[in-house]
């Protein structure tokens, strides 16, 4: 293993948290012997080109430093290699983050934990999602939460969970169930009306809500949560119990795990890691140990 580390960053994550957080991590790097390189771009599609640039030139570790966005980047540098991924979670979400039991808004103690896995060896091989060549670590949203996440990426006078909170109300006004060609596994194609399909390799998004509670991330599988065809006033009831992931009980939702799915639907766009990812019609598949990420646990409610 080299000694020398990237720094991946995203100055912007966490209304400017990101650019901070670089600092005391960079700095934890350094005190435990690596040489630190920085990596920032000029925008999102320079970055992950350093980024990619970085790994292929045999750099020790790629350190992400920013929200679910950056992480989501920095998967698509190091899946399917040996470069692991070293997570310094400073943004709005910290999805990817939360479900692997990282720091949150710690960014010395996310690069002394780095670090001490580098040292010691303390890598866990995790699944990922991939949906043409485009991966992705958390959660594939479709439906209604793709609207959502549409709705409060567009509002950027007020950030965190409350930020999702607002949109869910917003959207709730143009509510209307979808339409939905589902195949799992590559069986019959099902059609079914529901209000939304999320697919999930990790357990949560938009800051913690645990749509796919009792997801794991290095069993090979996907936890697909379909919520079904209801009212208005139903999905007021069943919505904020996703925050305690208690939703997986009410007759209204189903969970299938399955290590592909087949979606189509007309008009929904798909968001992976909170990113937009393209319209429906999209194979999802999960792919066993595609990325190798450092110091990471179990899951947290941070």
């Amino acid at each position: 293993m080299t000694s020398e580390i990237t720094l991946f960053v995203n100055p912007t994550a966490g209304r400017g948290r990101g650019a901070h957080a670089a600092q005391p991590a960079a700095s934890a790097l350094r005190d435990a012997g690596f040489s630190v390189r920085t990596v920032l771009g000029e925008d999102a599609d320079d970055a992950l080109r350093r980024a990619r640039e970085a790994v292929a030139a045999g750099t020790g570790a790629l350190i992400a430093v920013g929200g679910d966005g950056m992480m989501s980047l920095a998967l698509q540098a190091v899946a399917g290699t040996l470069t692991p991924l070293g997570v310094v979670a400073v943004g709005t979400g910290n999805d990817f983050a939360r479900a692997l039991g990282m720091p949150i808004r710690d960014p010395a103690a996310a690069g002394r934990l780095a670090a001490e896995a580098l040292k010691g060896g303390a890598v866990r091989e995790i699944d990922l999602g991939r949906v043409g060549e485009r991966w992705f670590g958390s959660v594939l949203a479709s439906g209604f939460d793709s609207r959502v996440n549409d709705r409060g990426n567009r509002m950027r006078w007020v950030g965190g969970r409350f930020k999702y909170d607002l949109a869910i109300l917003a959207e709730l006004a143009a509510f209307k169930p979808i339409m939905y060609r589902m195949s799992l596994d590559g069986g019959p194609v099902r059609e079914i009306e529901a209000t939304l399909i999320a697919v999930g390799n990790g357990s949560t998004y938009g800051g913690g809500m645990r749509i796919c509670a009792d997801a794991v991330m290095d069993d090979g599988l996907f936890d697909v949560t379909v919520v079904g065809d209801c009212s208005r006033t139903t999905l007021l009831k069943v919505f904020p119990k996703v925050y305690k992931g208690t939703h997986l009980g009410h007759p209204v939702v189903t969970v299938h795990r399955v290590s592909s799915i087949a979606l189509e639907a007309v008009g929904v766009t798909a968001y992976a890691d909170g990113e937009p990812l393209g319209s429906l019609p999209l194979t999802a598949t999960c792919v066993p140990g595609a990325a190798r990420v450092l110091g990471a646990g179990s899951p947290t409610g941070t």
